[in-house]
């Protein structure tokens, strides 16, 4: 179903997509978006999608405090909020495609990924700061990479039954799915 003109100029919730007066069946034919239907694959998927802008805000905001030679708090700050902003910034360019002018796509983005964003960031995070001497490594030392990586695919895997659980219940990442 062609959804480029359903309320192009405001975000409005999934929950309230399902419910107008839309054709019999029309939810069932959704790809799967109904409340309730959310699959591992679609959430593994939304998950990766967050996962990928994470990724590229943390290791440029750990590449860039490292550089500038800051301590470990300023550093982690500075990569924590650029894994949000790439991570928003991935969304939002999506739904800005679709349509949406930027107050409704930066409405959309937030809604779509901050929780997922903030389980990903914090346990990965949590991670790299309980991993003895990761902290104090170097990007070029092996120890550091393989507590940042070994983060990202532990906080992948506990971010994605969330995204599941949030899908299922039109939040999160099927905020999007109402603007493709």
């Amino acid at each position: 179903m062609d959804h480029s003109a359903h309320h192009t100029d405001t975000a409005h919730e999934h929950a309230t997509h399902e419910t107008h007066h839309a054709p019999a069946g029309h939810a069932a034919r959704h790809d799967g978006h109904a409340h309730g239907a959310a699959s591992w694959g679609m959430a593994a998927k939304a998950t990766l999608h967050c996962l990928t802008g994470c990724a590229i805000g943390e290791i440029l905001g750990m590449v860039i405090g490292t550089a500038l030679l800051w301590g470990n708090v300023p550093t982690m700050v500075l990569a924590i909020s650029l894994a949000f902003l790439f991570g928003y910034s991935f969304t939002l360019f999506a739904v800005r495609r679709a349509g949406l002018d930027l107050k409704s796509a930066i409405k959309v983005a937030l809604a779509a990924d901050t929780v997922s964003i903030a389980v990903m960031e914090f346990v990965d995070n949590a991670i790299i700061a309980l991993t003895p001497g990761a902290m104090d490594a170097h990007l070029s030392d092996g120890l550091f990479w393989s507590a940042l990586l070994g983060g990202f695919g532990v906080a992948f895997l506990i971010t994605t039954p969330v995204n599941k659980w949030m899908i299922g219940r039109g939040k999160g990442h099927a905020v999007v799915h109402a603007h493709h």
